[in-house]
């Protein structure tokens, strides 16, 4: 595996929880941001939906935050007719 070196500018409320997080842990603060930066690079390019990003216009423009609750509403409007 081919590594690469990359040094990084933190801002000090970035950088305290990570120091506090780290420390928490058991992990150095370079050990623990690697964890996170690997993590958030394979949930990013690993999710099976992305090639579906903005393939929808809508006018509901809160679906990314309210996301659980539209789901919801919906299953519950096709379930209750089956409830009673």
């Amino acid at each position: 595996m081919m590594r690469h070196e990359l040094i990084l500018q933190l801002p000090d409320e970035v950088y305290q929880p990570l120091i506090k997080t780290a420390s928490q842990s058991g992990y150095t603060p370079e050990q623990l941001a690697i964890h996170w930066l690997i993590a958030r690079v394979r949930q990013t390019h690993q999710d099976p939906l992305e090639e579906f990003i903005g393939s929808i216009s809508s006018k509901t423009t809160d679906w990314v935050d309210q996301h659980d609750a539209y789901l919801g509403q919906e299953i519950l409007k096709q379930i209750a007719p089956h409830t009673t």
